[in-house]
């Protein structure tokens, strides 16, 4: 008993059709955009890590510029010091001698 529909009931669902069609639009063009919004976080996560990386060396190359810097500084000071031990020492041989009249 397949009656033919009556064409007023064809174009109800039509429309209804067209409504349906026109949601799934709105739903696949609001999900499209989130999944762009997603990989330009994606690409954005990709690029910070890659900057966070190359921070990561250039600190190191600074840490180790810093040390020698401080190590030469370091031992400046105990060239400094070993200049001034020897001259009290020199300085205080040179009073002996002289007190014992040589």
């Amino acid at each position: 008993m397949d009656a033919p529909i009556q064409r007023a009931e064809h174009e109800e669902f039509c429309k209804r059709m067209e409504d349906e069609h026109r949601r799934l639009n709105k739903r696949i063009e609001v999900l499209e955009t989130a999944v762009k919004r997603i990989a330009d976080i994606n690409v954005s996560v990709a690029e910070l890590a890659s900057s966070m990386k190359s921070m990561l060396e250039e600190q190191k190359d600074q840490g180790e510029r810093l040390k020698t810097i401080e190590d030469r500084d370091g031992e400046m000071w105990r060239k400094v010091l070993g200049y001034i031990a020897t001259t009290i020492v020199g300085v205080v041989i040179g009073f002996i001698f002289t007190k014992l009249g040589m």
